[in-house]
């Protein structure tokens, strides 16, 4: 066998992955769904956060309407279009899993500072497996109906810094202590 053919490649590459703990790769190297039907059943939450940056006018602008746009609340609707998406995870990202969602939070704060709205969200559910991706896919999606509800009055929106912030639960809790 040629040590530099693609199927060698190909079959220490995906050797490398499961050896790492990539836990969406059997020992063939093959996709598939994590089993949690060994695992215990805990109260698991996650926390995560992003950021849409305005051009300064536009924010001013927005800060001062309350987050009101001819569109409507932009703000009631991100938290709707996030709960939403925490709820439909398991439809959006392929090795997911269905979960009984217990709890769905999430926060809008304007930051002068860098003339942006901060969206933090919190996910919680009782079972086998953790909430990091409901808690990630509620962020994202309010932030991009936030640039939906705004795109009328600038393009020049960044979404920006979505990152999960706290899980706890299950075998290993996890809080950014940087970033």
């Amino acid at each position: 066998m040629n040590p530099n053919s693609n199927t060698d490649v190909e079959q220490n590459t995906q050797t490398d992955l499961t050896a790492s703990g990539l836990s969406h790769l059997d020992s063939d190297g093959d996709i598939n769904m994590v089993d949690v039907s060994g695992k215990t059943v805990t109260t698991r939450e996650a926390h995560a956060t992003g950021q849409v940056r305005f051009p300064e006018g536009i924010y001013t602008q927005i800060k001062a309407a309350d987050g009101m746009t001819k569109k409507g609340s932009i703000t009631q609707t991100a938290h709707i279009a996030g709960i939403m998406a925490a709820k439909r995870t398991h439809e959006l990202i392929p090795l997911c899993h269905p979960l009984p969602l217990d709890k769905i939070g999430l926060t809008f704060d304007y930051d002068d500072s860098i003339h942006a709205i901060t969206v933090t969200a919190t996910v919680k559910v009782t079972h086998k497996t953790g909430v990091e991706m409901e808690a990630l896919t509620a962020v994202s999606i309010a932030c991009l109906t936030l640039y939906d509800m705004t795109k009328a009055l600038s393009h020049d929106i960044v979404i920006d810094d979505i990152r999960l912030i706290t899980k706890t639960g299950g075998k290993s809790d996890y809080n950014c202590s940087s970033i």
